[in-house]
């Protein structure tokens, strides 16, 4: 329990802090152009990361959205009741979860159209031989054939999105003070540490995909929908009386929300 109280401490010193969230968006943003030219202009040697077959990848990347919802939902109705009291309130905060799974299912559904119309069957990966008679990528691939389309990076997309989702749901952790014996003590501490070290799974496999994965146009076009996705929810409609809000913290976020229903 020692261990993990001290790294329940490193992560509220951390990712807790504002700037984090001011300048992760950022950060992402920079490093996925630098990890990008990097691969166009040194491509560094394989891996194990480089290898889609990788742990993290198979069981976590492909399933990220999942490991994000299983471990916010806990979090945010135990932190936000804790502090709150109001059950509908939580209820209201936890919608934040079904806005987030519109969000990756418009979005990789999006995706996955735009690599079907603006794709076409080949026979061999270096993209030779066009088979007009595969309409669609499941056919040419079950035919052993090569579908070619923009593939705009859904690994982007989603680690871009879920990492900034946690650390904004994080901030609450300003306001929630519990003592070890308190009731909720060790059900919080356990979901800050889960919570942080998948935090940074995502940012570390986002900075693989940049640097082995994907054109620079598909990682950018990812990278912006991981943002506007972010950035639609949590820097413009949760700041509405009419939305699922804000997680409670600090006086300056709540007066920023009370301006809107003056």
């Amino acid at each position: 329990m020692e261990h993990l109280e001290c790294c329940a401490r490193f992560l509220r010193g951390t990712l807790v802090r504002a700037a984090v969230r001011r300048y992760l968006p950022w950060a992402l943003a920079a490093s996925m152009l630098a990890g990008s030219l990097l691969k166009e202009l040194s491509p560094l040697p394989e891996s194990y990361l480089s290898n889609k077959r990788n742990v993290l990848n198979v069981y976590f990347v492909k399933l990220a959205w999942a490991w994000t919802f299983c471990l916010l939902l806990p979090f945010i109705a135990l932190t936000n009741y804790h502090l709150t009291g109001k059950a509908g309130l939580v209820l209201r905060r936890l919608s934040t979860l079904l806005v987030g799974t519109a969000i990756w299912y418009v979005c990789t559904a999006l995706f996955s159209n735009i690599e079907h119309y603006t794709g076409s069957c080949y026979q061999s990966p270096a993209l030779e031989g066009v088979r007009k008679e595969h309409q669609s990528k499941k056919q040419c691939h079950g035919e052993g054939g090569f579908w070619h389309g923009f593939d705009i990076s859904g690994h982007s997309f989603l680690l871009t999105f879920c990492a900034l989702m946690i650390v904004e749901e994080m901030a609450v952790l300003h306001e929630v003070k519990t003592d070890r014996s308190h009731c909720l003590h060790t059900a919080i501490t356990t979901l800050v540490v889960a919570l942080g070290f998948l935090t940074f799974i995502w940012v570390w496999m986002f900075l693989c995909t940049a640097v082995y994965f994907h054109d620079l146009s598909q990682k950018l076009f990812g990278t912006l929908f991981g943002l506007l996705g972010w950035y639609g929810t949590y820097g413009f409609w949760y700041l509405k009386p009419f939305s699922p809000g804000l997680p409670p913290q600090s006086t300056s976020l709540n007066l920023k929300q009370d301006s809107y229903k003056e």
